[in-house]
Order: structure tokens, then sequence, then C-alpha cells
């Protein structure tokens, strides 16, 4: 046999050089080996609901099975626009303002491939989603993240202000926010809207936690505000709504130039979604604001909210507030080691429960504050496993 794979590796591209395994695949691998409870990476252990599972099944045999429209079945968009009028307090037109996506994972990456090239800069708040600076690195523009602090999480309205250069082309903004779960309340939003407009940004916004918001936090969408629909795209998932994340089920809204240059690079990347899901989907949204799905969802959620961080406390760790998404920050720096990987690593194997060094995270991990952070998308019984075992460390 002639030639080998040896060296192989040389034919990657540069750009690609800076990224390894993620923390997600590292952390999972660690409860593997020492069987925890994965509070870690950011997907439901019980089932979706059966109303949505019975309409993937019947699209299935209903051969509804062939390639969808590339931009999104017309069912699908049309729930999504009638589901998304309301809180955008306008009529969206399904036909050139929507395009559903494989995952909400690939609309960012589409958007960011879209409006993004060299020279352009990108503001993001960090903590940020992982897939945030990788896509805008791919894209050949560069990621400016601009710092949340704990415990609060406020605007940085300074930090913003400094952050922007001539080169500043867009605006990603996340709420309900991962992994803090802070929800961007209506004057900080207003704030982002005149700062937008100031310097004339586009604005992406990551609203795939919207049905997932507690106590007296209400999700606003920034598409919403004065002036701000022509320089806005919005992303969300159903994944994260209808407790399915597999299906991969994202989407995005917003005016018809925005959505012409996503369905561009969605078109070569997955071309199509799949197309039961997609109807699956568009019979869930449908039934979904009658039934009553969204107020149990809500409910259930904030049960789980309240019994991890009740668990947390027991522990002796420190959890902070959480508005909305299903994640939950906790402060581990009383703990005493130099990093929240070490934290983390500790934890798997001192109690037998996984959490995310938020680190990963950061553009600079080292000047990451000590943190770790919990998902609570898991079924009671799971939690309370998970405070058994927390039990260990009490008062460590």
């Amino acid at each position: 046999m002639t030639g080998s794979l040896r060296g192989a590796g040389r034919f990657a591209h540069p750009k690609i050089a800076g990224f390894g395994q993620s923390v997600f695949t590292e952390m999972s691998r660690l409860a593997r080996e020492h069987g925890a409870v994965n509070l870690g990476q950011g997907f439901p252990d019980f089932a979706g609901p059966d109303f949505v599972k019975e309409a993937a099944i019947a699209a299935i045999g209903a051969e509804q099975n062939q390639y969808a429209v590339s931009h999104g079945e017309p069912a699908l968009r049309k729930a999504i626009a009638t589901t998304w009028t309301p809180q955008l307090d306008r009529e969206i037109d399904p036909e050139t303002e929507v395009t559903v996506t494989t995952g909400a994972t690939e609309a960012i990456y589409a958007a960011l491939q879209a409006f993004l090239g060299p020279g352009d800069e990108l503001l993001a708040f960090e903590p940020f989603y992982d897939s945030y600076p990788a896509a805008t690195l791919l894209a050949g523009a560069t990621f400016v993240p601009v710092r949340l602090h704990a415990p609060d999480w406020p605007l940085p309205h300074e930090a913003l202000e400094s952050a922007v250069t001539p080169r500043t082309k867009a605006l990603l903004l996340n709420t309900p926010h991962n992994p803090t779960g802070k929800v961007f309340t209506q004057a900080e939003l207003e704030w982002v809207a005149a700062f937008a407009k100031q310097h004339d940004l586009l604005v992406i916004t990551d609203e795939v936690y919207d049905r997932i918001v507690f106590g007296d936090a209400v999700h606003r969408s920034l598409a919403a505000m004065d002036g701000m629909w022509d320089r806005t795209l919005t992303i969300g998932s159903t994944g994260k709504t209808f407790s399915l994340t597999g299906w991969k089920i994202g989407y995005t809204i917003g005016p018809a130039a925005l959505n012409r240059a996503v369905r561009v690079v969605h078109q070569f990347m997955t071309f199509a979604t799949s197309t039961p899901f997609q109807m699956a989907m568009a019979h869930a949204l449908t039934v979904a604001g009658t039934n009553g799905y969204y107020d149990e969802l809500s409910a259930a959620y904030e049960r789980r909210r309240q019994l991890l961080t009740d668990i947390l406390i027991a522990a002796g760790l420190t959890p902070m507030p959480v508005s909305g998404s299903y994640f939950l920050m906790s402060d581990v720096s009383k703990f005493g080691f130099d990093s929240d990987v070490e934290f983390c690593t500790w934890l798997i194997r001192e109690a037998g429960v996984v959490a995310i060094p938020p680190s990963a995270f950061y553009q600079e991990p080292d000047t990451a504050p000590l943190h770790a952070r919990f998902c609570f998308a898991k079924s009671e019984d799971t939690l309370e496993d998970a405070g058994r075992r927390l039990a260990r460390i009490a008062n460590g």
C-alpha cells in the first residue's frame, strides 16, 4: 500500500489550530469513568412531551420523509411566525422572514458566515456559548468579548462603548443567557438598542431559552424595540422549548434581507432540516399555546431550579441568582482550588457529580472567576441523586 496517513494533520488549515477537544467531551468522559451524575452538559434527561413525539411518528407514517424545502417546511415557518408575532409586536411573513435551520447552533454559524468577514469585529458578552468565537474565527473575523460580572451580571455600558471600533460590524446578544442565567431587562435592552443604532450595528440575538424564565423575570426580544427590526436577527430553538434537543430544529426570524443572507449559507451547509421533525414541531407550536404546555414547562423548571439551589447550598456551595435558562452558576472560590477545572475534576472524583468549568466560556480562561456551572434540565430523581452525592463535600 502506497502512501500513509502519518502526518495527515498537515493538510488541516491553520484557522482550526486553536480548536481542541471541548470541555463537554472531557467532562462527559470523566463522568463515564467515575459513574458520576452529569449536571454538566445542557440537555434534558427526561422525556419530551408525548403530543410532539406522536406528531413525529405520524409524519413518518405519512411518508413525509424526503427533503424539506431548504429554508423550512411552510407549516413550520407559519407556526413560528404565528408564535412570535405577539412577542415581536408585528406580523411576521413566514415566507420571507423565517428560516428553519438544523439547530440554533447552525443558525448562529450561518449568520456569522453570512454577515462577517476578514477585518470585521463581533462584540459578544463573556462568558459566552462556546460556538460564538469559533464561528467568528471561521468567518475570518475577530471576536471581541465584553465581560459580565457576577453575581447579578449587569450590562457593562462603559465596557461596550470602549470595545467599539470602526471595524465593529455586529453585536451578539444571548438572553436568557447561558451560562449565567441572566435575563436582560427592558432598560438594558433599550440601552443596547440605542447603542446599536448609534454605531450602526447588526444585532444577532440568541433567544433559545425564551420560554424558560423564573420569578419576576420577563423575556423580551430586542427586535421588538423601537427601530430594531431592520437590524436584528432573532434565533430560536424548538429543542429547548420541547425538551427534544436531538431533533435539532432551530430557526431565524428577521427582515427578509437578513434571512436571504442566512439562507445562502444554510443551503450549502445542511441544505434542509429533517422533514418529519419539522412537521412535528409545527404541530407542537400550534398546540402549545392552547394546551397549557408553556405554563407546565415553566413550573417544572422552577421546581428543578429551586431543588438544585437548595442542594448546592446544603453542600456548602454558593449558588448565584438565576432568572432564565436551565443553568445555575455557583461561586466555588472557598474550596481553595487554583482553577475551576481543578474544582470540577475534584468534584467528579470526590462526589461523583459533573459540573462544567465556565473558564471554557472566557477568551482568556486563566482570568475567569472561580465558578462552576450546573445544569438543572434533569429529572428530579437525577437532581436528588446528585444531592446525596454532594452531601459528601458538605462544609468541605
